[in-house]
């Protein structure tokens, strides 16, 4: 990374991780005087009143560090990706203080995501799934819809242990601002550092014990752009020559790896509550960091196992870099299998040594 690269990149997160550390105390102040907290109750890990709207001050340092450091001359590539996190950012807001049912809350992320069609941002191919590239447009739009809502409200479900949804999003985003850097696309590289920064930032007023939280309107402008900045990946990725330096050839393995933890807690909780005659959408304990936190592990503790696993997936598919999906994706898929059942079996012999 050439140091006329990298000093632009290193300003964007400075400048996003001041403003957000600037505007969180103010927030926590605010919050606590206007009694706009979380109030414990029996699904949540928390145990006092804590505010809320940290995804405030994260946006807000994403924002300044955007609109300070990208090229004027760059703008139009991604402002139609920035009015989509706005839309994302308001109606994180308003269901942070007066809540919305979730079918509500999908028509506005819906909105959001018509926003962002007006830009390069969309899935235009399989990558080699199946065997499948090229695609008819209107099945690319209606599976960019579906893999944005489904990262971002994934991503939102892993923020329920303070320190995690902030360490995971630092290290998705870090991963993937390394490689559009080497790839030549300093405008995402900066969109991703711009995130990580203002996520350090909240990360030290979210660490055990959490003096604020990121909320949805966190939660769902960190996940939005996670989920775009993959699509994005994955177009780029496929668009490089056969052989480039930093080609993966499993697209869709290297994409999985780097989001692995809020994909693979999704899809192992909809199997659990499917399992047992639920609907997807019931909320339970049963994710992977309530389960860690019942073997004994502080919200800390699961926050770094969890950065560890995620970290060790990233490193996973760079050594598998030269194999295809047909090797990469069955691996995955049985890694986090083997994973998942594991955790269940500490979880069940956990109880039966309690009785």
């Amino acid at each position: 990374m050439k140091p006329s690269e990298f000093f632009p990149l290193t300003l964007a997160a400075i400048t996003s991780f001041l403003v957000s550390f600037l505007v969180l105390p103010v927030l926590i102040k605010y919050s606590l005087k206007k009694n706009l907290v979380v109030v414990p109750d029996r699904r949540k890990l928390h145990r006092k009143e804590t505010p809320s709207l940290g995804g405030v001050a994260i946006f807000m340092g994403f924002l300044a560090a955007a609109l300070i450091w990208i090229d004027t001359n760059e703008w139009g590539n991604v402002r139609y990706l920035i009015a989509s996190l706005f839309i994302i950012f308001l109606l994180g807001i308003r269901d942070d203080l007066v809540p919305f049912n979730a079918w509500k809350k999908m028509i506005g992320q819906a909105a959001a995501i018509v926003v962002l069609l007006f830009s390069e941002v969309k899935i235009s191919s399989l990558y080699g799934l199946f065997g499948i590239y090229e695609i008819p447009a209107w099945i690319g739009f209606i599976l960019t819809a579906a893999f944005i809502i489904i990262v971002t409200n994934a991503y939102n479900l892993i923020d329920g242990l303070d320190g995690l949804a902030g360490t995971i999003g630092i290290i998705s985003l870090s991963a993937f601002g390394v490689w559009f850097n080497l790839a030549g696309q300093p405008v995402f590289s900066l969109l991703c550092f711009s995130m990580a920064g203002s996520m350090l930032a909240f990360l030290i007023f979210n660490w055990q014990p959490a003096e604020i939280f990121m909320g949805d309107t966190g939660a769902m402008v960190g996940g939005m752009l996670l989920s775009i900045i993959t699509v994005h990946f994955m177009n780029s990725n496929e668009a490089l020559p056969t052989g480039h330096a930093i080609k993966f050839s499993s697209t869709v393995g290297a994409a999985a790896c780097i989001i692995i933890i809020p994909l693979c807690d999704t899809v192992r909780i909809i199997i659990l509550r499917l399992s047992r005659g639920q609907s997807p959408i019931t909320p339970d304990k049963s994710h992977i960091h309530h389960g860690l936190v019942r073997l004994g592990l502080s919200h800390s503790k699961s926050a770094v196992l969890l950065g560890i696993v995620n970290i060790c997936f990233i490193g996973m598919t760079v050594l598998s870099k030269d194999f295809g999906n047909l090797y990469v994706l069955p691996v995955l898929i049985g890694v986090c299998t083997v994973l998942s059942v594991s955790l269940d079996r500490l979880l069940i012999k956990k109880v039966s040594e309690r009785e």
